[in-house]
């Protein structure tokens, strides 16, 4: 799983003078860093007004503030990312249009099913080593098909689903928070929290008063 960071729009101080412009007034940062991602640091009230509005559900102000990422994640897990459509743009690679080389997420372990059918899997592994021939054998029809002429748009239907795929995520520091809020706890699927994981990280970086405030909800 890859997350990469192409882009992002705004800072912590973006929040605040988003939130400020209803009384006409303009935050300043409190102290200019030399460098790095964030652009200063916050004054003690603005540090105040930004777990305020988290707290209380002002979400608009976080919304002037966004991240545009390039994610690479088997479909499986972008099937379950693609659910979050509020405040987010998603564009993916087609099969329609490309027929690059097939990648598989191929596990060592293999977890075993939870008795709580909500959680999904249990902590409990085991090895098996009796995938790799489908997956070949997938790769291999799929290869065939498009050799004797077969339209990439048909041909796609005999990938599985471990096959990695490719997709650019864009939306609002707000949207993004949803996401992590869900997408990280412990009972998610695990592949899934491992591209969460990397979003809150990079977002933590970016904006490090909103993002904890907005991860504390």
């Amino acid at each position: 799983m890859k997350v990469e960071l192409i882009d992002h729009m705004g800072s912590d101080l973006t929040v605040v003078n988003a939130a400020r412009v209803s009384f006409a007034k303009e935050s300043e940062w409190d102290i200019i860093p030399e460098a790095g991602p964030v652009e200063g640091y916050l004054k003690v009230g603005d540090e105040k007004l930004i777990k305020y509005l988290a707290k209380h559900n002002h979400w608009s102000p976080f919304g002037h503030a966004s991240m545009q990422f390039r994610i690479k994640a088997p479909v499986f897990v972008a099937r379950q990312l693609v659910k979050h459509q509020v405040g987010l743009v998603w564009n993916e690679v087609s099969r329609r249009y490309v027929d690059d080389e097939v990648e598989f997420y191929e596990p060592t372990e293999w977890r075993l099913a939870a008795e709580n059918k909500k959680q999904g899997s249990s902590d409990k592994t085991i090895e098996y080593d009796g995938v790799e021939p489908v997956y070949r054998m997938c790769k291999e029809t799929y290869e065939h098909l498009l050799r004797v002429g077969v339209a990439p748009e048909m041909a796609r239907m005999v990938l599985p689903q471990s096959m990695y795929t490719e997709w650019y995520w864009s939306g609002t520091l707000m949207a993004f928070a949803r996401v992590c809020n869900l997408r990280c706890k412990p009972d998610t699927q695990v592949e899934t929290q491992m591209v969460a994981n990397q979003i809150n990280s990079l977002a933590k970086e970016l904006f490090p008063n909103s993002w904890e405030a907005l991860r504390e909800l």
